[in-house]
């Protein structure tokens, strides 16, 4: 693996699984993050788990058995060592039909990559994709090929899932059951500026301008691992949110010499930046005391939420995210609740508010 950073490796039986150490250095080598690599890991434990109980060669494999890998993942974890190979129909899957999904665009990565590298993977893993009018056909890894042909599709139906935002009652209540000014300001400037925690975490000093109200998010190394996932940007903060940083320095702060905002106060070692196991013991605490199920990332499903609610256009919103697309924007961001809804039908007249005279 290379070295300089956290990686990820995956074993059979004690012994490293080679394919899968060279497709994991290669996510390592080209910066994708340690929690990426990991679940890609992970993924693949299951694949090659898979391709063991039915001796199979990872480089041989075809369509049908990826089409059996699907069926033996919606087993039950007694059953995947059985020879049984479809799940019954009315059964509860073992994994969710996102999660297999997940698991196959793993495999996907996994296999262009090798197949890059010289080893033939025919039609594996094909995906169909709505083309024109008529709609089209087109292999998942067409793009490394010359001639695109019809093929069939390996793929779950999934609901898609809309992320839970905070009610404003929901965020004021976790950021006040912070003991801490630090652990404070760093709720209050995930749910002021969408930050992504790794963002957050990854600030320095020099990041905040208070004079502007601005926060600087950037891609750089950082020594806790916190990784900022798009381009450098600038995000406007309220007026509060900038006080609420003053008062952190002030009083928690002090003399510390570090550039990181966010940095251990209390638990060894002091003095160095803050890392997401500290975050993740804060969420802990947190929900303990109020009640609260919560991750950080929902901070910012409130943020970007609460800004097309109230009108901020999508390209915007884009832009303050950190979206490449503005797809991402839309797709992921504008759920909408039947309250919502109601209040768009208001406000365009097609509900009265109040009731109409002529109801009786």
């Amino acid at each position: 693996m290379p070295s300089g950073g956290e990686s990820s490796t995956l074993l059979s039986d004690g012994v490293v699984v080679e394919p899968v150490e060279r497709f994991l250095a290669h996510l390592t080598s080209i910066e994708r993050s340690p929690n990426t690599v990991r679940a890609y890991a992970h993924d693949l434990r299951d694949f090659f788990a898979y391709l063991r109980l039915r001796e199979l060669d990872w480089a041989a494999v075809v369509l049908e058995d990826i089409g059996r890998f699907v069926a033996w993942l919606r087993l039950s974890n007694s059953a995947r060592g059985s020879n049984q190979v479809t799940a019954l129909p009315g059964l509860e899957g073992n994994v969710s039909a996102a999660t297999v999904n997940r698991k196959l665009s793993a495999l996907a990565s996994f296999y262009e990559f090798h197949q890059r590298h010289g080893v033939d993977v025919g039609e594996l893993l094909t995906r169909w994709r709505p083309g024109g009018r008529g709609g089209s056909w087109q292999p998942f890894l067409a793009h490394l090929g010359t001639r695109p042909e019809r093929h069939r599709a390996i793929a779950l139906r999934a609901e898609r899932r809309v992320p839970r935002e905070l009610s404003a009652v929901e965020a004021k209540t976790l950021i006040d059951a912070c003991d801490r000014l630090r652990d404070r300001f760093l709720l209050a400037l995930l749910r002021g500026t969408g930050l992504r925690i790794g963002e957050a975490l990854g600030l320095r000093h020099e990041d905040i301008d208070a004079r502007r109200r601005l926060v600087a998010v950037r891609r750089r190394v950082n020594v806790n691992h916190a990784r900022a996932k798009t381009w450098n940007r600038e995000v406007p903060a309220d007026a509060g949110l900038i006080r609420l940083y003053a008062d952190y320095l002030h009083e928690e702060y002090g003399a510390l010499d570090c550039d990181y905002v966010f940095v251990n106060l209390w638990r060894p070692p002091v003095g160095e930046p803050m890392s997401y196991a500290g975050v993740h013991r804060l969420v802990r605490g947190l929900r303990d005391r109020t009640g609260i199920s919560f991750v950080p990332h929902q901070f910012r499903h409130s943020y970007a939420t609460d800004l097309l609610r109230r009108g901020v256009p999508a390209e915007v919103v884009q832009k303050l995210l950190g979206h490449a697309s503005i797809s991402t924007t839309i797709d992921t961001y504008s759920h909408l609740d039947i309250e919502d809804a109601r209040r768009a039908l208001v406000t365009a007249g097609v509900l009265a508010d109040p009731s109409p005279e002529w109801l009786p």
